[in-house]
């Protein structure tokens, strides 16, 4: 299906690149692929009780495309301005067209590392949306809410640069899934779904 024909299906518009000069620290908006998300569902589920949390947004199309797929909460994390905007037009067409759905959708505008990772938060979606250092901010800050409130959390990386990785075997991630997507042409057009459990005595059952 065509990109337009799926933004039509979700009544929302995420096609399309936009720079930003964000002086290395934050990467141009660009969306996920959605033949490459419909490959992650095929090999990945969200479940009941898990709630998403996807850094750099963007338009939303992340977050409206899995929301819709598995009815469960999803929060996007947008820095810049106009596409933050954007995401909240198009969260207003969806949310017409999803009013089905109870699991709550959201956008916050701000910079991911400023983030307060919320305790039922376990599952984080990135698509090198900033720098790897931006990254392992974030990661150490997820890190922190798992320290505080110990849980099973997974994360999906897509199209992983190898900085990311060198990031989550060094915060003591294991990698439990690689999705590659049919046709790809690039090696890195993949997803990597990494898993942190803490300690059995720490935490209760996933």
């Amino acid at each position: 299906m065509d990109p337009r024909q799926y933004d039509r299906k979700l009544g929302v518009k995420t096609v399309g690149l936009r720079e930003w000069d964000a002086k290395g620290r934050y990467n141009r908006y660009e969306a996920t692929p959605y033949r490459a998300l419909e490959q992650l569902c095929k090999n990945y589920r969200l479940r009941k009780g898990d709630r998403l949390v996807d850094f750099g947004c963007g338009r939303g199309r992340v977050a409206f495309f899995l929301h819709h797929r598995f009815h469960v909460p999803v929060i996007g994390i947008e820095a810049h301005d106009k596409t933050y905007e954007e995401a909240l037009v198009n969260l207003r067409s969806y949310r017409y067209r999803a009013r089905h759905i109870a699991a709550p959708i959201e956008f916050r505008f701000g910079l991911a590392e400023q983030y307060e990772v919320q305790p039922e938060e376990n599952r984080f979606y990135f698509f090198n949306p900033f720098s790897h250092e931006v990254f392992r901010k974030v990661m150490e800050n997820i890190m922190g809410s798992v320290a505080a409130a110990p849980r099973i959390v997974e994360v999906i990386l897509y199209y992983p640069l190898t900085e990311f990785k060198q990031v989550m075997r060094g915060l003591g991630f294991q990698l439990i899934n690689k999705v590659v997507v049919p046709g790809a042409k690039d090696v890195r057009e993949k997803f990597l779904i990494y898993r942190y459990m803490p300690h059995e005595d720490t935490v209760g059952n996933p």
